[in-house]
Formats: C-alpha cells, sequence, structure tokens
C-alpha cells in the first residue's frame, strides 16, 4: 500500500506554530463502491482519524543580557501501519542565526551541520543530479523565514525534531520584543511556551500578551517579575485549546507577545565582564533631543501609481505633524525632473507644516526614475544651508529616500550613483533608503545607506504601508547624540565591535561587545564622546562582578553566552561592512565572518546547514539545505522598474504560469522581474486547450462560466468553472468544478469534497486539498498544477464560484508543448520601449515587440491568489490587447475545443 503522506507544519518566529492535516475524506457516489483494487491508489483516511500524533511542542527561550537563546523541540507518532512523510517548518525571526537542529528517528540521532554555501551547494548539487528529492529550504516573510524538512517515518515509530537558534535583541522605541506566533490549527497534547529573562540591570517593565487571548485564556499567561528575573509560560491543556467542548477546532490563533526593558542609571551605561568578554549597553536617560534637519526624498514615477502614492501622502501628512517645531524640513520630489517644494530648508512651524501639507496632498505620479538627480539635490539642499548658517549649529542632519524603482533615467550606473551620493555626503551626515515593495534592486539601496552611515528599510506593500513608514520615521524622530565614540585602551581589550556610531536615537541602544586581553583583567577604564544641546564627554571604570553575583541561578542563561554574543555582534557588523569600502576591505570582511560563522555553528548569509535525512530504498543520499537570506534575496521579486526599453531572454525554472479572474492569462517572469498578462472573451461554455504536451502525454483543458445574471449592455464576464487534467501515459484523469473533484482510475470514479483539507498519495499522483481554498496536483517526475477555489456567497444575484489555474515547475514539460498557456513554459523573448500615458492616467501605454510584432500594450496589474485567495497579490504586468492578439500563436479561436477530454 502507498504511504499516506500527512503534513506537520511548525511556524516560529521566536515562537511556534502547529499545523497538522490529515489525509483526504473519499467520498464516493452512490453508484460507485470503493474496491481494494482503487485503495491500492488512494487511502481513505477521516481527518478526524489524524494517524501522526502531536505529543509535544515546546519552545524554551532563555535570554541573558538581550542575548536570546531557543530551542524548539517537537515530537510526534507515527500510530499508523504504514510509514508516514512528515514536513517540519519553523518561521523564525530573519535576525536570528540558526545553530542546531536535529532529528531522532527509531533510536538514532541525525544532525544538521554548518557548511561553507559554496560547498553545501555542491553537495546539495550532487543529490538533485543523482535523482534524490533533495529540496534547497529558504523561504522568507516580513520578519520571519522558513527552515523546512521533511522526513519519512517509519509505522509505529516517532520522531523528535530539536532546532535553536540565537539573535541579540534589538531594543526599538523603548523596548524589547519577543513574538511567538501561535496557530496550532490542531490541538496538541502537550503545548507549551516558556521565557526565562535575566536582566543583570533590572527589568524595568515587562508585559506579555496575545493576539488571541481570551478572558478564558487570560489566566493561562503566567508571568513572575522580580528584580533582575523574568519567567513568562503559556501552557493550555486539550480541552482549554477547544472551540468548544466538543470541538476539535483550537482557540489558539494568532501572536503572543512579550515586551520589556530595563533599568538605567548613569551616564557611562553598563558593562557586563564574564568569560574573557565583554559587553557595553549604552542607553542613557535624561538627555535632551537634538534638532534635526530632514530632506524626505519622495519618488513619484509611474510605478508608484495606485496605492503607493495614496499610502505615501498619507505617511507623509501624518509625519509633517509629528516634526518638533525646532525641526527644519525639506520635500523633493522626482520622476524624470525634480522638483523641490522649496528651495531651502524650512523650520517646522505651524504654518509652514500646513503648507508643505497641502503640497503633498497634490502629489501625483509621472514618468521615470532620476534617482541620483534626487538624492544629490536633498544633499546640496542640507549643504547650502549649513554653509549660509541657516540651520542650528548644535543639530542632526538626515536624508529619506523613499522609491518603488531603480534608476532609469538620468545616470543610470548605480556604482556610480553610490560614488556620487558617498562624494557628496562626505561622511557629515546620514541617508535612510526605504524600498517600496520587491519590485526594486534592494541591494543597491542598501549598500548606498550603508556607506552613507544609514539603513535600508524594505515598506511592504500592504494595507499598514502607512504604519510601516510612520513607525520608521518614528525610530529616527528624535535623535539625543550624534558622532558616538567609545574609547577603551588598547592593552586591555581587542576584537572590539564597532566603536563609533553616528547617531544615538531616543528608545534605542548601543551595545559594543570584545575580548579581553586576559581572562582574569576584572576591570579596565574607559571614554565616551559624543555631540548633543551639550557636549557629552564622560569617564568611567569597567568592573566585573563575581560570576555568581551576575548570574546567579544557572536556569537563566546557556554556556558562554557572552563569548557568542560578541561573536553575533561581530558577524553581523563584518557583513555590513562586506558591502562597503574598497574591494580588499570587503574581501577581508567576508572571509573573517566566514571563519566566525563556522566556529561558532551560526546560519549566516555565508554559510548554510546541510540536513542529511535517513537512507532509504528510494532516496539514498537526499539532503535539504537550510539557508540564511539577504533582505535583497527575500520575498516574490517583480517588476525592475517598467519604463525601459531591454532584451528579457525567459527564465522556465522560475516562472509561474496561470489563468484566474475574466479568465486572465498571467506569464510571470520573476528573473526577469516582468510578467505578460492578457484576457479572453468569449461565449460562456467555451472550452480551451491551456496545455498539451504530446511528448509526455500530458493535456489540461477548461472550460468557463458565466455570471448568474448579466446586466442589459454590460460586458459578460467569464470564469474558468471546471478543469480536465489528462495524463495519458500514466493513465491519469481528472475533473475539477467548483462542487468537487473526480479522479477517474480504473474506469472508478473517487470524489474528493473541497470541504475537507488532507494529503492523498495515488500511484502515479500526488492530491492536497486545502480546505476550501486549493489542489494541488504534482504528476510523478513531471509538473505540478495548483487550482485555487473562488467561493462567493451563495446568494450573490450575479456572482457564482470559479477557478483559477496555475502551473509550477513547467521546466519538466517537453519542448514540445503547447496550448494557451503551454506555448509559453519554454520561453518568450520580447523588448518594451516608447513609454508613454494611457487612458488611464494610472496606466501607462508602451511598445512592445514580441514575436515579430510590434504591439501596444498597457502596463497594470492582475491578482495572484495563491496566498490570499480572497484579495490576491498584485502583480505587474504588460497587458496585451485584444485577446492577447500578437503574442498567442494564431487566435485564440485556434484552442477551442468540443470536449472537455
Amino acid at each position: 500500500m502507498s504511504a499516506v503522506r500527512t503534513v506537520l507544519l511548525l511556524w516560529v518566529c521566536v515562537g511556534a506554530i502547529v499545523s497538522t492535516y490529515g489525509a483526504l475524506v473519499i467520498s464516493t457516489d452512490t453508484d460507485v463502491q470503493m474496491t481494494r483494487d482503487t485503495a491500492k491508489h488512494i487511502e481513505k483516511r477521516s481527518i478526524s482519524d489524524v494517524e501522526v500524533e502531536i505529543q509535544s511542542v515546546k519552545l524554551d527561550c532563555k535570554v541573558a543580557s538581550r542575548f536570546a537563546h531557543t530551542v524548539m523541540t517537537t515530537k510526534a507518532l507515527n500510530k499508523g501501519n504504514s510509514s508516514k512523510e512528515i514536513f517540519f517548518e519553523v518561521d523564525l525571526p530573519k535576525t536570528a542565526f540558526i545553530t542546531n537542529f536535529s532529528m531522532e528517528i527509531e533510536g538514532k540521532t541525525y544532525v544538521g551541520a554548518v557548511k561553507e554555501k559554496e560547498k553545501a551547494k555542491k553537495q546539495y548539487d550532487k543529490a538533485v543530479s543523482s535523482g534524490q528529492t533533495a529540496g534547497l529550504v529558504k523561504a522568507s516573510g516580513r520578519k520571519m523565514e522558513k527552515f523546512s524538512v521533511s522526513v519519512s517515518i517509519a509505522a509505529l515509530s516517532p520522531v523528535t525534531f530539536t532546532l535553536t537558534y540565537e539573535e541579540l535583541l534589538k531594543r526599538r522605541l523603548g523596548n524589547y520584543e519577543i513574538m511567538t506566533r501561535v496557530k496550532p490549527k490542531q490541538l496538541v497534547q502537550n503545548f507549551e511556551i516558556v521565557a526565562d529573562i535575566y536582566e543583570p540591570q533590572g527589568i524595568a517593565f515587562l508585559d506579555a500578551y496575545g493576539t488571541f487571548i481570551t478572558n478564558d485564556l487570560l489566566p493561562l499567561v503566567e508571568k513572575t517579575v522580580t528584580d533582575k528575573k523574568a519567567h513568562v509560560s503559556f501552557s493550555p491543556t486539550l480541552d482549554q485549546q477547544r472551540k468548544c467542548p466538543d470541538c476539535d477546532g483550537t482557540l489558539i490563533d494568532g501572536d503572543f507577545i512579550i515586551k520589556y526593558d530595563v533599568d538605567r542609571a548613569g551616564s557611562i551605561g553598563d558593562i557586563q565582564i564574564a568569560n574573557g568578554y565583554f559587553v557595553h549597553y549604552f542607553a542613557p536617560v535624561g538627555l535632551t533631543r537634538v534638532p534635526k534637519n530632514v530632506v524626505f526624498v519622495i519618488d513619484i514615477s509611474t510605478s508608484m501609481a495606485g496605492r503607493k502614492i495614496q499610502q505615501t501622502r498619507e505617511a507623509l501628512l501624518t509625519i509633517l505633524s509629528d516634526l518638533h517645531e525646532d525641526d527644519y524640513f525639506g520635500l523633493v520630489l522626482f520622476d524624470s525632473s525634480i522638483e523641490t517644494w522649496r528651495p531651502t530648508m524650512t523650520k517646522a512651524t505651524e504654518g509652514n507644516v500646513t503648507a508643505a501639507k497641502e503640497f503633498v496632498r497634490k502629489i501625483y505620479q509621472r514618468g521615470w526614475t532620476n534617482i541620483n538627480d534626487a538624492v544629490l539635490t536633498a544633499v546640496k539642499m542640507i549643504k547650502t544651508d549649513m554653509q549660509n548658517n541657516l540651520l542650528p549649529e548644535k543639530s542632526v542632519n538626515m536624508v529619506i529616500l523613499l522609491t518603488d524603482g531603480n534608476p532609469t533615467k538620468g545616470l543610470t550606473d548605480r556604482d556610480k550613483i553610490r560614488k556620487n551620493v558617498l562624494d557628496a555626503i562626505d561622511g557629515n551626515f546620514t541617508l535612510y533608503c526605504l524600498g517600496f515593495g520587491y519590485d526594486l534592486d534592494y541591494g543597491f539601496l542598501d549598500a548606498m545607506a550603508k556607506q552613507n552611515d544609514g539603513v535600508a528599510r524594505r515598506i511592504y506593500e500592504a494595507s499598514d504601508s502607512v504604519v510601516q513608514l510612520q513607525g520608521f520615521y518614528d525610530e529616527v524622530a528624535t535623535p539625543l547624540l550624534s558622532n558616538v565614540n567609545f574609547k577603551y585602551p588598547e592593552n586591555a581589550v581587542n576584537s572590539v565591535t564597532t566603536s563609533n556610531f553616528k547617531q544615538l536615537f531616543n528608545g534605542t541602544e548601543i551595545v559594543v561587545a570584545g575580548q579581553l586581553m586576559t581572562n582574569d583583567m576584572n576591570s579596565f577604564p574607559l571614554e565616551i564622546s559624543a555631540y548633543g544641546v551639550d557636549d557629552y564627554i564622560v569617564q568611567g571604570q569597567a568592573t566585573a562582578e563575581e560570576w555568581d553575583v551576575i548570574f546567579p541561578e544557572q536556569e537563566y542563561i546557556f554556556g558562554d553566552f557572552t563569548e557568542r554574543l560578541w561573536a553575533y555582534l561581530t558577524i553581523e557588523q563584518l557583513l555590513e561592512k562586506k558591502d562597503k569600502g574598497s574591494p580588499e576591505e570587503r574581501a577581508n570582511a567576508t572571509a573573517e565572518a566566514l571563519d566566525l560563522s563556522l566556529k561558532y555553528n551560526f546560519v549566516t548569509p555565508l554559510t548554510s546547514m546541510v540536513v542529511t535525512k535517513p537512507e532509504n530504498e528510494e532516496n539514498p543520499d537526499d539532503v535539504l539545505i537550510a539557508d540564511k537570506l539577504t533582505e535583497a534575496q527575500r520575498g516574490k521579486p517583480e517588476l525592475q522598474g517598467f519604463a525601459r526599453t531591454s532584451y528579457y531572454p525567459a527564465s522556465p525554472a522560475s516562472a509561474t504560469y496561470y489563468v484566474d479572474g475574466d479568465p486572465h492569462f498571467i506569464i510571470e517572469l520573476p528573473q526577469m522581474n516582468d510578467a505578460l498578462c492578457f484576457n479572453i472573451d468569449d461565449e460562456i461554455g467555451t472550452i480551451f486547450n491551456l496545455v498539451r504536451d504530446p511528448v509526455l502525454g500530458i493535456v489540461v483543458n477548461g472550460q468557463t462560466i458565466g455570471d448568474k445574471k448579466v446586466v442589459p449592455g454590460s460586458k459578460v464576464n467569464t470564469y474558468f468553472g471546471r478543469f480536465g487534467i489528462v495524463h495519458q501515459t500514466l493513465g491519469i484523469k481528472l475533473m475539477v468544478t467548483t462542487d468537487g473533484i473526480s479522479v477517474f482510475l480504473n474506469k472508478r470514479k473517487v470524489n474528493f469534497l473541497w470541504s475537507e483539507s488532507g494529503f492523498t498519495k495515488a500511484e502515479n499522483m500526488d492530491l492536497q486539498i486545502t480546505k476550501d481554498h486549493s489542489l494541488t496536483v504534482t504528476l510523478k517526475d513531471s509538473v505540478k498544477f495548483v487550482i485555487i477555489l473562488h467561493k462567493v456567497w451563495k446568494k450573490h444575484p450575479y456572482h457564482q464560484d470559479y477557478l483559477g489555474f496555475y502551473t509550477i515547475d513547467s521546466h519538466l514539460l517537453s519542448p514540445s508543448v503547447h496550448g494557451l498557456l503551454g506555448q509559453f513554459y519554454h520561453g518568450v523573448e520580447f523588448e518594451v520601449s516608447n513609454l508613454h500615458p494611457g487612458e488611464d492616467p494610472e496606466k501607462p501605454d508602451a511598445t512592445m515587440m514580441v514575436k515579430g510584432h510590434e504591439l501596444n500594450v498597457t502596463r497594470g496589474w492582475q491578482r495572484d491568489f495563491r496566498k490570499d485567495v480572497k484579495n490576491g497579490e498584485n502583480v505587474p504586468c504588460w497587458f496585451i490587447h485584444n485577446n492577447g492578439t500578437g503574442l498567442i500563436d494564431g487566435s485564440h479561436e485556434d484552442y477551442v475545443l468540443s470536449s472537455l477530454f
């Protein structure tokens, strides 16, 4: 009997989420009875009869002096009489470094090994080339990244997964935060989150709460806070997790958050010496804010059209209101040309802020993207006013750039732009770069910000973009000190992390760490100098306390944490240095960061963790690799600025092709940062061929449906309501409708319900249903299809349920593949030029050369519904008019069929 595949998902962001999906319910028609022959292909399982039992999930987080060490342990048992494949997935903070992973299976432990990234990739490539199911394990989110591994477990056998990761908690807006995402989606026998915090400075406050906490669950959040220690736990019983007394559903669904801060006394900060290392925390209290001079450089190119420009306006209006009256500010708008609100900096009086708001309300999108001239204009504005003594003598200068694109006008060479900006600023003030969405060169913005003592931040395209923009501004809104310099005696310490900082803002903290020259050293002098409203120079003595005085209880600490904190901070700063400085400095920083990553077993952007799974007959050398992503690698790449003339070869291995909506066809080319789209208008009930591979014998056809009722004189909307999938070679035939899924096996029909979630493995095909959301069809050694179910209110007067169709791994099909979608699977070449205004001011037109045709195309958006079936995710694309004429081979009528099969 084929193994049933059960999926165990665990997400963690300094926390854990547990989710189990059992096998599918297979219902039969009244005239079809399940037989043993049919059961050989597909096993029948009830959702309530889950054969993989999660016995326990524990997240144990220890924080010693801001350094967090988290161990996630999950135990599961295969209660079935056949082997099961279990997936273990963990979302952890993207600022954390994985340090260990192990699987204990049938008494044997398999431990992941941290290796240099290139060496790890060679091992991965070897497994792939030998036909194994190796998977490169890396994914990302706004605050998290995903670690994932799967393993086959024998009947009646247990498995224990243990993942460890570490990070230095950063102080933002006056507190440190530990967030645990809790989404069990299933009752867990023993579920426990425990955090033990020890801060030698003393704990000023601590709050623990959950977005899902009801009055009944509130008493389960236990917290004990003494002078220097805090213990927080959350451990609901099975009954306490239930939505109702007789329900299998769980109440636990949301984020569990711990926020705290420490006591601060003395101007020198707090210094801790232990085990031959010191850590210096500096965030003095009682300082007077320093006035700031800030220029906002705002991208108003055409790609900012729609929600981006609207959210930028909203955020700027709030930020302008938050300026202090002794601040000075400027506004620079840029597209192809540069526009300043006023030629010089303006004091933030009530009248000036009101006038600036009126200017901001009239911002609209236009033109291309001239980043070079925009930033240089802002720099010149500050420098000129400084030279003319128009700005306060003791003030902090900064430029905040917000853009969603890449340089496409004026100077477009990124290296030259970075050099121009570096030379212009000349170390005199700070540049912050905010990148809107994914359709930009984040690495370029990141490097430019770092070279000028600032940071880059991605602003995610979502409903809370305004909050993200305001949140970043709040972090830099109140400068307290500038040019902060820490001086330690050279004969006492070495290997000191960064000790010069451009600015210190209210609510943040500076951390410096280093090694002591001798392990028995317990004191050394130090000096801190900085500029503020008043000159800031303090001197003091760092003195070590006895170990058992600083850390009296062993359960609150973990090994030589001071050394690991130093290593973490050093690696983090070396990774920043490898993006700036001379080629030699970059190479040295990279080499040093790699050495430390390997020495301390950290998974960083320079290393990978190789997980070798237990050998079996099918996969004797199966490995997975956990990578650490840089921000530039995160997320879904989309468009890299559309106002350009370029040649785009296809990259089918990474492309996605789908049809969803009215029906809208999308050819998405993520490596090209672009997409093409077209619509097909035809009569309701038309059957189209979407994919046809005569070599492999694969055919996919779709039939359209329409709205229940059409308003007279309006356009008739059509959607796909049925799909037929055939693999003649493997003897597979499926029909997918909005009512359910039918699989035809040996002249018998087996029905699946959209109302049940699960995973079922047939002889040559895997099926996975996510309840009322999607069906994933994986054909043996071939392509994968995803069908999305769009459910509409049954009593809706016009609309009805419809389907979307997505192709994954299309490069596995033969070069002979064709069809409305299939013809694009192995590439499309096109060139875009002559960008010009279209009928819709937010959707410009352009000229496209494709397949020997010159077409007028329009920049627009279509939606990808795989992640969010209700709202979808915007995909920018070039829209080809007239049923795709000129893009598709022949006419759309050439793809019309008389039968679904």
